[in-house]
């Protein structure tokens, strides 16, 4: 079919380099499926403890039947995700970067693909200090150009997170937003200056273009910080994610319409996806944007799953001249740029996106950026409801005075039900 296509060029770019903000991200066109798993548990969030047994598997896939010699190296971050000023030999014991060694060819699949893996720490280098760590991924160690980044934490739990998600907010009660109350209990150590010393994150989903940095609590008690009735602990509460699984080539449910061969290539042909901005919170669970590999003809999922164009389609009576219309989840790693960006159809009234993807199931949303602006908005193609399950992500940094780098010594998963 051919489209007329107006490109909406209004997006947030995202490059590596020396105290750029760093986040789970691929560059090279042929590296996919890019996956950050704790102990390559599906689902898992990248967050270990530091002393502990546990580590990290990464993961990807390269779109080619001929090995490459992909090294990784460790780099340590400031709470702002941004590098610190700490030596490799600070926060490494042993090697802080290494070969990739690990790795399997695909089998019985249309797509040529090598899957590679590893993991962080391992038998060559223990993690010394907790805090936030990117893994730089190259090829024949050409670290001024990264395939990948996969980033993760470690944290120390030496304080604690509680907290609440109410739809009572400073702006609406029970409308379409959701207010945040979290307590910082940091009994647990010695803090001389916690006003100044703490700094705490929240994160909606994964994503990083609404997360907020909260330097100061609304009042402290003995031993706590309270966070409450604070602007920058309200969120758009959205909707549940969109779902679609084609881990068969042969049976498909809801939210496909067909699956077909051309050329040796599959084609997963999605249903329209109608406008729900005028509906109530959709109902039944979601995995908060992230997506699982899978193929139910086969096995060993990593290696046997096969890669398929998705083809979404958003029917809209005009383009949104003001903005652009994304993609949102984990199997666009939450960016803003033109690998999520949707282009508008003229002829057909709607903004569609063709994405190559590896079998499995998958969480997705549409989200509108306003040009200018850089946190996206839900509400025009998924409405926002303060009834929503949402899954909010609480980090606790502590800097002592004098200190160089963020100590992370607590993380709290807090849900909205």
């Amino acid at each position: 079919m051919k489209r007329a296509v107006l490109v909406l060029a209004f997006a947030t770019a995202w490059t590596v380099g020396c105290g750029e903000t760093l986040r789970t991200k691929t560059y090279a066109e042929s590296v996919r499926s890019l996956q950050v798993l704790v102990d390559g548990q599906p689902l898992t969030l990248p967050y270990i403890e530091l002393g502990t047994d546990q580590s990290v598997a990464i993961s990807f896939d390269e779109l080619s039947y001929d090995a490459k010699s992909f090294y990784y190296r460790i780099v340590h971050c400031n709470a702002d995700w941004t590098p610190s000023s700490l030596s490799s030999m600070e926060y490494v014991e042993g090697f802080d970067n290494g070969m990739i060694t690990d790795y399997e060819y695909s089998q019985n699949t249309t797509a040529n693909y090598i899957h590679y893996s590893f993991s962080v720490p391992n038998e060559d280098l223990s993690i010394t200090l907790s805090g936030n760590y990117a893994v730089e991924i190259a090829q024949d160690n050409d670290f001024d150009n990264p395939v990948a980044v996969a980033c993760f934490s470690v944290y120390e739990p030496l304080a604690s997170v509680e907290g609440d998600v109410t739809g009572n907010t400073l702006k609406e009660l029970n409308g379409k937003y959701q207010q945040l109350e979290i307590v910082v209990d940091y009994r647990g150590v010695q803090i001389k200056n916690p006003m100044n010393e703490l700094t705490v994150t929240v994160e909606q989903n994964g994503r990083r273009d609404n997360m907020r940095v909260l330097a100061r609590p609304t009042f402290t008690q003995v031993n706590r910080l309270v966070y409450q009735n604070m602007a920058d602990l309200i969120f758009e509460g959205g909707n549940q994610y969109r779902s679609v699984d084609f881990s068969s080539r042969y049976t498909y449910g809801a939210g496909i319409e067909r699956i077909f061969a051309e050329d040796n290539v599959y084609h997963v042909v999605m249903t329209p996806n109608v406008s729900r901005m005028m509906k109530g919170v959709e109902m039944g669970q979601d995995a908060d944007g992230a997506y699982i590999v899978n193929v139910q003809e086969g096995y060993y999922p990593e290696i046997e799953a096969d890669y398929m164009w998705v083809h979404f389609w958003l029917p809209a009576d005009e383009p949104m001249l003001q903005g652009s219309v994304y993609l949102m989840g984990d199997l666009v790693e939450n960016r803003m740029d033109v690998s999520s960006r949707m282009d508008y159809d003229f002829e057909n009234r709607g903004y569609y996106k063709d994405l190559y993807l590896k079998q499995g199931g998958y969480n997705y949303m549409y989200g509108y950026v306003q040009k200018g602006a850089e946190e996206m908005t839900l509400v025009p193609f998924e409405g926002s409801h303060w009834q929503t399950e949402n899954r909010y992500v609480v980090c606790v940094y502590w800097r002592p005075f004098g200190e160089r780098y963020d100590r992370l010594i607590s993380y709290g998963v807090i849900y909205s039900d």
